[in-house]
C-alpha cells in the first residue's frame, strides 16, 4: 500500500520520470531505507537509476554501523554507493554554526558533489508528513509570513524531490516491519536537546493527547493550501516586477561591477501590500542569489522608506545588499 502511495505522489508532483539519474540521501534510518526500497521496487514501474549518498557525522558510536549497513544494502542490490566521513561537530565549531545546520550544509553539498560526478539530475530525500508538520510548527512559532506555512515542498528547484512528504512516520515504520529492512535508530532523535525533536518528542504528542489527534494530518493541509496560494502570489509577484522594473545587471558579478536592479518608485508604492512585501524579498533574492537573513521586519522598514520617498536615503536589510531610494527609483546594489 505505501508503495503505491508514494507512486501517486511521485504523479501528482511529477517527481520522476524515464531516464532520470537520482541520487537518494540515505542514513540507514527508517525513513530513508523505506525510501531507498520503495524506489528499487518501483523502478520496475518507471526507468530510472538510483545512485546513493550516505554521511557518516562521525558523532555517535553507532555511526560506522550505519555506514557499513548502507553499504551491504546497496552491494545486495547492485546499487553505487557514496560514502563520506566528516567530523560534523568540530565544523559547526570552526563555522561558529548550530551542529543540526552544519549537518545540513555538509549533506547537500555532498549530494550535489555527487550530482555533478555521476552527471544525476535529481536529488531525493525521505522527508515525510511529520517532518513537513514540524517544519510548519516550527516556521509558525518563527512568525513566518505565508511563504513559511508551505512547509517542505514535494520538488525544488526541479532537481530536489520528496516522494515520502505524503506519507506519516507511523506507515514507514510498519512498511519497514513488514519488508523486514531493520534500519537503524538514531538515538539522539529522542533527545529533546534541538527545537525539532522538541516539536517532534514532546509539542505534538501534547497536542494529539489534549486537543486535536489529527494535528499532523490538519498541518499538512494548511501546508497544501499555504502552497497553493503561495504559487499565485509568486506568479503576481514576478508579473509586478517586470512591470516595475527599470533595470536590471545580473549574473556578471566582478569587483568593478556588483550585481544591481533599479525599480520606478511611483510604480513599486501603487501596488499592494502584499505584493511590495514580495517584491522586496523577491528583488533581494535576484541580487544576491537568495533572501535569506532578511527578516519581515527589514522588509516593512524597506516599504516605509519607499513611501516616504525621501530622497538619498538608504537601509541595508543584511550585509550583502543596500536599499536607496533616489530620483523616483528604487537601487538595490550588492554590497
Amino acid at each position: 500500500m505505501l508503495e503505491k502511495k508514494v507512486l501517486n505522489t511521485i504523479k501528482k508532483y511529477d517527481l520522476i520520470k524515464n531516464g532520470d539519474n537520482i541520487v537518494v540521501g540515505v542514513s540507514g534510518g527508517p525513513d530513508s531505507m523505506a525510501l531507498l526500497n520503495i524506489l528499487i521496487k518501483l523502478k520496475e514501474q518507471i526507468n530510472f537509476n538510483i545512485i546513493v549518498a550516505h554521511i557518516n557525522h562521525m558523532i555517535r558510536l553507532e555511526a560506522d554501523e550505519e555506514t557499513k549497513y548502507v553499504q551491504n544494502f546497496c552491494k545486495m542490490y547492485n546499487i553505487k554507493c557514496f560514502i563520506k566521513k566528516e567530523k560534523v561537530e568540530e565544523i559547526a565549531k570552526n563555522e561558529k554554526i548550530g551542529t543540526e545546520e552544519a549537518g545540513r550544509k555538509l549533506r547537500y553539498s555532498f549530494f550535489q558533489e555527487i550530482c555533478i560526478n555521476e552527471k544525476a539530475n535529481k536529488i531525493a530525500t525521505a522527508h515525510t508528513a511529520n517532518d513537513n508538520s514540524e517544519t510548519v510548527f516550527m516556521n509558525i512559532m518563527r512568525g513566518s509570513g505565508t511563504a513559511g506555512l508551505k512547509g517542505i515542498e514535494p520538488k525544488r528547484e526541479e532537481k530536489y524531490i520528496r516522494p515520502l512528504i505524503e506519507c506519516t512516520r507511523f506507515e514507514i515504520e510498519e512498511y519497514c516491519k513488514n519488508e523486514k529492512l531493520q534500519p537503524k535508530i538514531d538515538k539522539s532523535n529522542n533527545e529533546n536537546i534541538y527545537t525539532r525533536n522538541k516539536v517532534r518528542n514532546m509539542l505534538i504528542p501534547f497536542i494529539e493527547e489534549n486537543f486535536n489527534p489529527n494535528i499532523v494530518a490538519s498541518l499538512n493541509r494548511l501546508s497544501e493550501l499555504a502552497k497553493l496560494e503561495n504559487e499565485y502570489i509568486e506568479k503576481e509577484t514576478k508579473k509586478n516586477y517586470d512591470k516595475v522594473l527599470i533595470d536590471q545587471n545580473l549574473g556578471n558579478n566582478t569587483k568593478e561591477r556588483k550585481n544591481s536592479v533599479i525599480l520606478d518608485l511611483k510604480k513599486f508604492n501603487s501596488l499592494d501590500l502584499v505584493i511590495k512585501n514580495r517584491l522586496m524579498l523577491y528583488t533581494i533574492g535576484k541580487v544576491l542569489g537568495n533572501s535569506q537573513n532578511v527578516e519581515r521586519v527589514n522588509v516593512e522598514d524597506l516599504v516605509k522608506l519607499c513611501a516616504k520617498n525621501i530622497g538619498n536615503k538608504y537601509l541595508t536589510p543584511n550585509k550583502n545588499i543596500k536599499v536607496m531610494v533616489n530620483n523616483g527609483k528604487i537601487y538595490f546594489t550588492q554590497q
